[in-house]
């Protein structure tokens, strides 16, 4: 990606966290990353684009940081602390840390829905990577290792919007690891 890109990208994260989506225009986002409406819009034609830009380039991140940290985990367990940390918990905090954190939830209209998919497509082809090594055990349990990754990708996800509180959401996720670990029969 253009290095001027991604600094228009950060601008528009860092505005849309502070002032929602809804709330953010173009002329904001320009002023944040510090270069001309017209050099924004030669970057990205709308709004819609430059959300879309941002959840791709937050997926991609959030993907790397993973792929970069599962090398250092040894377990099954330790692989799923690290994705259920950046796939639920970092967002989760992130979002309660935002003032306008329903406004950013509400902001992702139909652009922002398909980037949003792409991710999460991305995610379960991760987490069928990391489980395909249990896909015997996975097998037996009933599932495929794709229907697996599906339940954890969807669970992980909806659990970060409709917990209660940062407690429940690791409860959520305690729950979730452990149904991922006997499936793949590496409970001890």
């Amino acid at each position: 990606m253009h290095e001027r890109n991604t600094k228009i990208i950060e601008a528009a994260f860092r505005m849309f966290a502070r002032y929602g989506v809804k709330r953010t225009g173009m002329g904001d986002i320009a002023k944040e990353a510090g270069v001309a409406r017209q050099t924004l819009y030669n970057a990205f034609s709308s709004k819609d684009e430059v959300l879309s830009a941002t959840i791709d380039l937050f997926t991609e991140r959030t993907l790397a940081n993973i792929r970069a940290a599962l090398t250092g985990q040894a377990t099954l367990e330790d692989q799923l602390d690290l994705i259920l940390d950046h796939l639920s918990v970092k967002p989760y905090d992130m979002l309660n840390a935002t003032p306008n954190a329903q406004d950013i939830v509400e902001g992702f209209n139909n652009a922002g829905q398909v980037a949003i998919k792409s991710g999460d497509r991305q995610f379960r082809k991760l987490l069928s990577g990391v489980l395909s090594p249990y896909a015997a055990a996975i097998e037996a349990s009933g599932y495929t290792v794709e229907q697996l990754a599906d339940f954890v990708q969807v669970t992980a996800s909806s659990s970060k919007q409709k917990a209660r509180s940062r407690k429940h959401l690791l409860q959520l996720l305690r729950t979730l690891k452990l149904s991922v670990l006997v499936a793949a029969d590496q409970v001890g």
